[in-house]
């Protein structure tokens, strides 16, 4: 599962907007605004797995451990881009 900081420092590395992401992963603004949203907001799961899908196609990698959650992004010559 995507969580709303995950979501917003994944963009933070693409350089996207929130408007880029809701188009990539074809899904509503108001939905990503939802999911990114720190109130704590209603999202349907099936809104968190499109975003996650669609970050970790360009590169993105969700990182979670004991210590915290994190991002990453991987190289260009590590994922294929």
């Amino acid at each position: 599962m995507i969580t709303a900081r995950q979501s917003r420092a994944a963009r933070a590395l693409l350089g996207w907007t929130q408007e880029t992401l809701a188009d990539k992963a074809r899904i509503s603004l108001t939905a990503l605004k939802r999911l990114e949203s720190e109130s704590g907001l209603g999202v349907h799961e099936t809104t968190r797995d499109e975003v996650r899908r669609t970050l970790e196609a360009h590169g993105i990698v969700l990182l979670v451990s004991d210590r915290g959650i994190g991002v990453m992004l991987m190289d260009d010559t590590a994922h294929g881009s």
